[in-house]
């Protein structure tokens, strides 16, 4: 039954996708008409490509890591997509997920020996986290992993963990420091401040960047601990993806016998308004472009997150 119900999942996914040709009913609204929606831009070429290239360049990845806007569900429909094109060829080694930390690891190796025959029972099974993580949007990706029999493994780290990083020595974490140069680290920062709205204190940036570095670490082993033949696929959110700041870093880290080139980073990015050029989305501070792919879809709302948190003038 779940099988039948990933095929289905995956088939109207599939019939959705034409988003090149205009074909695709997007589940978002906001800039539908904005001229990147549905465009696949490849970063090292520099031009849009069509899904077909794409498909050729995935396939010949060893790693591949779908990143998300956690909340827009056009991005899981991608993401469910491109999973089970490559599950119909037999082609995954492992499902790696941001939304499961290491407290599921027990449950998660016995999962393929469980009879869970429907979607409630293996979200029950693996006690899913289904107020930080909605089991609408991920609840399919795992359906059709489970339903082959595809090993998944928990991507992030635990909340006791997150509690250790804080009250550890700098020092304890120095092989993470040494994944980076001084310009990557002082970006990292950087960003750690942006996505705290600017209102986090100095003083805390060491050691958020610790919890951003283990969790990308963490990830990057989860994918190395895949040891079928077939591409291991990472879902998780956009920033983790990063070529040039995130999870590859750790998997080039942890196997020396790999290149970027085995690694290839799809992100699926919402349009801005006012931003047509695909080479922004980048957000360049080095060599190395953020994602190898972007897909470009509608945005789910143009709220000010941090708005909310800023003190009235």
């Amino acid at each position: 039954m779940l099988a039948a119900s990933a095929l289905l999942l995956a088939g109207c996914a599939q019939s959705d996708v034409a988003a090149q040709s205009g074909e695709r009913q997007w589940q978002t609204d906001l800039y539908r008409d904005h001229p990147l929606v549905g465009k696949i831009w490849d970063s090292h070429a520099t031009r849009f490509v069509s899904e077909t290239e794409l498909w050729s360049a995935v396939n010949e990845a060893r790693y591949l890591l779908l990143g998300e806007k956690h909340d827009n569900p056009d991005h899981h429909a991608l993401q469910m997509y491109m999973l089970e094109g490559l599950l119909q060829d037999e082609a995954v080694a492992g499902v790696v997920f941001e939304m499961l930390d290491r407290g599921a690891d027990e449950a998660l190796t016995a999962l393929n020996q469980q009879d869970l025959e429907s979607s409630a029972e293996i979200r029950d099974y693996l006690q899913w986290d289904v107020e930080g993580w909605d089991w609408n949007f991920y609840g399919p990706l795992v359906e059709a992993t489970y339903s082959r029999r595809v090993p998944i493994f928990s991507g992030n780290i635990s909340a006791a963990d997150v509690g250790q990083i804080y009250g550890a020595d700098a020092a304890d974490y120095q092989h993470l420091a040494a994944v980076f140069d001084a310009v990557t680290m002082e970006q990292l920062n950087r960003d750690i401040d942006e996505s705290h709205c600017g209102m986090l204190p100095a003083s805390q940036f060491p050691a958020m960047l610790r919890v951003q570095q283990q969790r990308d670490f963490t990830m990057a082993a989860a994918m190395q601990g895949a040891v079928a033949d077939g591409a291991v696929v990472l879902i998780a959110g956009n920033y983790h993806i990063r070529q040039d700041l995130g999870v590859p870093n750790y998997l080039l880290q942890g196997d020396r016998s790999l290149s970027r080139e085995d690694i290839l980073s799809l992100a699926f990015l919402e349009v801005q308004e006012d931003v047509v050029d695909a080479e922004e989305y980048l957000q360049r501070f080095g060599e190395i472009p953020a994602y190898d792919y972007i897909w470009f879809t509608p945005a789910l709302t143009s709220e000010d997150y941090c708005a909310s948190l800023r003190a009235p003038q």
